[in-house]
């Protein structure tokens, strides 16, 4: 019985074939389980669906409703794993091919699966049916089914059941017990609490320069005593930091086999550091892998986000993944675009991680590589090494078409020297001065035309400047004329306000009158 929903069987409805005897299929979800095989004794009773549940309410008439033709035993827990997974896609096992094959010849196969079927009658040629009364007799079976098969006890039935549907379950949900990043989390942080010790111990010893000038000193000077107390306690003290520096060393080489383990590829990309942060920032590797790759590049900067959307200003271009190696190469600039483009690329490697089966770290080298490959071309610099690669920046051969694989010879013989391409270079340099002589032709042509330009633009200053001098050169007639206009104009503009006043006083007497 397969384990698919009934949402499967909707809009199926096979009729029985005559022409072969029933026989139903049975697949137990157990460890010592396997494919039972039933015969039907009675398909007349078929006909009535509701009446099928009576059958089946004992042992006795279970047995002679149905019969059990052929049984094939799973020999471990990962066998029978297997057979339900395919049978949960859709799709038959080859143990489960060859039993078929073996005991369905010219008979009639009812399965619980209309999917199934499909596959059983296109791949083995059997005739397979699925309908309400194959669901009701496989209920009956199912109920009766330590008394049909013989040497199975009800006992057994639920622990071997238990121990099958766990096994399902993590196949289901690709559990994998190595991918636990819980420590992951807890190691980051407390790598970060042991640097902020480390440096609050620090501050209770001397810098080096002081040191340097207290050993030159206590050569001339006579000093205090030191007494046995206080000796035993800065003693302790250096004790408890080269411990705690000890203890630091081995925890980051932890975290380091870790995050290979767990996110390889991302950690090829930004490094064990940068990684841990961001997975442990988000919660989980799965949680992390829900991120687009606009989230991952701004993760650990919310703050600086919101205070620019609060007083709209320009809102931050990285977070956490600034402190990795391929952005911290680039320069002021170029940053925002590479941190873009490793965060699109971190999201795919932190997919490929959290749900991909693969455990290698290549996808997250060769995005590694085409980012190095592109900050090459905008800033036109050599590369550091790769993170968290001990081997460095791998070689990149040059690909020759005429190059065997795994030799180093060529498929096509090495080309001979052409003497009859010299006539191509005579001819080539003949067309190089062709079209030297042709640009000074144009220089030529050029400076011509500037110069008549010039000409004709010497010409017009000459002319207006003889207009200018014209009006100078007037007649003495002409002149006097102009000067006795002037005088009429003075003339009539001081009578114009004697005029007025004049107006104004007969007004004023009127009005008095």
């Amino acid at each position: 019985i397969s384990t698919t929903s009934t949402s499967a069987f909707e809009g199926h409805n096979w009729m029985l074939s005559s022409s072969h005897p029933l026989v139903i299929m049975l697949l137990l979800f157990e460890t010592p389980g396997g494919f039972a095989i039933f015969k039907v004794l009675d398909e007349g009773k078929l006909s009535n669906v509701e009446d099928l549940g009576n059958v089946f309410s004992s042992a006795e008439s279970a047995r002679k409703m149905v019969k059990l033709k052929a049984f094939d035993k799973f020999d471990n827990t990962s066998e029978a794993l297997e057979a339900v997974a395919k049978l949960v896609e859709g799709t038959p096992s080859k143990g489960l091919r060859k039993f078929l094959k073996a005991n369905c010849k010219d008979e009639t196969l009812a399965v619980a699966d209309s999917k199934l079927g499909n596959i059983i009658k296109e791949k083995l040629t059997i005739d397979c049916v699925h309908n309400n009364a194959v669901m009701e007799l496989l209920r009956g079976v199912r109920s009766q089914l330590s008394e049909l098969i013989s040497g199975l006890g009800e006992q057994d039935l639920a622990p071997m059941s238990l121990g099958l549907s766990h096994s399902l379950a993590r196949y289901k949900l690709k559990f994998s017990s190595d991918k636990v990043d819980t420590m992951i989390i807890q190691a980051i942080g407390l790598l970060d609490d042991l640097d902020k010790e480390l440096n609050t111990y620090a501050m209770r010893i001397l810098a080096d320069e002081v040191e340097a000038e207290l050993k030159e000193a206590s050569v001339i000077s006579m000093g205090t005593e030191v007494s046995d107390l206080d000796l035993i306690h800065i003693r302790e003290l250096c004790d408890q930091v080269l411990s705690l520096a000890e203890y630091r060393a081995q925890l980051y080489d932890y975290l380091k086999s870790r995050m290979n383990t767990i996110a390889p590829n991302l950690t090829a990309l930004v490094g064990e550091l940068v990684g841990a942060r961001l997975i442990s920032h988000s919660g989980s590797l799965l949680n992390l892998s829900k991120q687009p790759g606009s989230t991952v590049q701004i993760l650990g900067a919310e703050k600086a986000l919101f205070r620019a959307l609060k007083t709209k200003h320009n809102t931050p271009k990285y977070g956490l993944i600034f402190h990795a190696s391929v952005v911290g190469q680039a320069g002021g600039k170029n940053k925002p675009r590479i941190a873009r483009s490793l965060a699109a690329k971190a999201a795919l490697s932190i997919r490929f991680d959290a749900l991909g089966d693969a455990g290698d770290n290549s996808m997250g080298v060769e995005n590694r590589l085409k980012l190095e490959a592109r900050l090459r071309s905008l800033e036109g610099k050599d590369l550091g090494r790769l993170a968290g690669s001990a081997k460095g920046k791998p070689k990149i051969e040059v690909y020759n078409k005429d190059k065997k694989m795994g030799s180093g010879g060529l498929i096509a013989p090495a080309k001979t020297y052409n003497t009859a391409a010299d006539s191509l270079l005579v001819s080539a340099e003949n067309g190089v001065k062709e079209k030297k002589d042709k640009k000074k032709k144009k220089k030529a042509e050029a400076e011509e035309e500037e110069e008549a330009k010039s000409e004709e633009s010497s010409k017009k200053k000459k002319k207006k400047a003889k207009t200018e001098v014209e009006p100078e050169v007037e007649e003495p007639a002409k002149k006097e004329k102009k000067k006795k206009k002037k005088r009429k104009h003075e003339e009539e503009e001081t009578e114009e306000p004697a005029k007025k006043k004049e107006k104004k006083e007969k007004k004023k007497k009127k009005s008095e009158a």
